[in-house]
């Protein structure tokens, strides 16, 4: 009696073990949830914000770009004449009854997206830590900040450097008697492809330091693919940029450096890793 009563004790024991473990990646589940309602509540409460302010926002951070008096015009000005560059004088139009309100309510969003970014990795963040060991939390410490940093630096070249030349190259592109009279759909499609991608680029060096902590990445290999690496960086650029060499050169350069530090972040990793062991 007494081994058949150890043996039920058991079986109940591992039963009960069983409804903790599921109960737990319910649980799980339910955290999960709560971490991404929080971050799409903070790209609406921004966006919705974005929307109320909707002279400022169109005046002057969409449509400020296609002036001759935005800051990156005035700057390559002051440098000398061969820098000097300002798009041709433009209207952006409106064909469809509901377009000026759809792209209204498309880049509130968008731009909810790119404020809100720091808040939404620190949720994505949040969720993740408990999972980790003391060791990786202290090895990834300021994180949030890293990510958050790079990723705006990344938008605000997208939008001081890229847009600017993108702009001049396109709208001085003539064929015949044609003259560019682009829709508010383009141009909104055409800034958001020139700065939102360069801000995700901007996350390489994280996305190695994660790769590199969990043994996919090492520094032989990204040491041995650089050539392949500047030929993908170049594609990458050329995709997301107009066919125009020097925008082209000048996402192409940030990108590779971002390339080579992200090489020696993964030999740190390394080191850390082998004085670890």
């Amino acid at each position: 009696m007494p081994l058949d009563q150890i043996d039920v004790d058991k079986l109940e024991l591992d039963s009960n073990k069983k409804e903790v473990k599921e109960m737990s990646f319910l649980d799980h589940l339910e955290e999960l949830r709560w971490h991404l309602v929080r971050a799409l509540v903070s790209i609406f409460v921004i966006a919705i914000i974005v929307f109320l302010f909707k002279d400022f926002t169109f005046k002057n951070i969409i449509f400020a770009p296609k002036e001759s008096n935005f800051l990156t015009y005035r700057v390559f000005c002051a440098l000398g004449d061969i820098l000097c560059l300002t798009p041709p004088d433009f209207n952006v139009q409106a064909f469809k009854i509901e377009e000026q309100f759809v792209t209204h309510i498309k880049v509130s969003f968008f731009l909810g997206f790119i404020i809100s970014f720091p808040y939404i990795f620190y949720e994505i963040w949040s969720f993740v830590k408990p999972g980790l060991y003391d060791k990786e939390i202290k090895a990834a410490r300021g994180i949030v900040a890293i990510c958050s940093i790079l990723f705006l630096i990344g938008v605000l070249f997208g939008y001081f450097i890229i847009t600017p030349f993108a702009l001049t190259f396109l709208t001085n592109y003539n064929l015949a008697d044609t003259v560019a009279q682009p829709t508010l759909t383009s141009y909104v499609n055409n800034l958001t492809m020139y700065t939102l991608p360069t801000g995700l680029l901007f996350e390489l060096p994280v996305v190695m330091f994660m790769l590199a902590k969990i043994g996919i990445v090492t520094a032989k290999d990204l040491r041995a693919y650089r050539k392949i690496a500047f030929v993908v960086i170049l594609v990458v650029s050329a995709i997301i940029t107009p066919p125009d060499m020097m925008t082209q050169l000048m996402i192409t350069f940030p990108l590779y450096m971002l390339y080579e530090l992200s090489i020696y972040i993964v030999v740190r990793v390394e080191k850390n890793i082998d004085k670890d062991e």
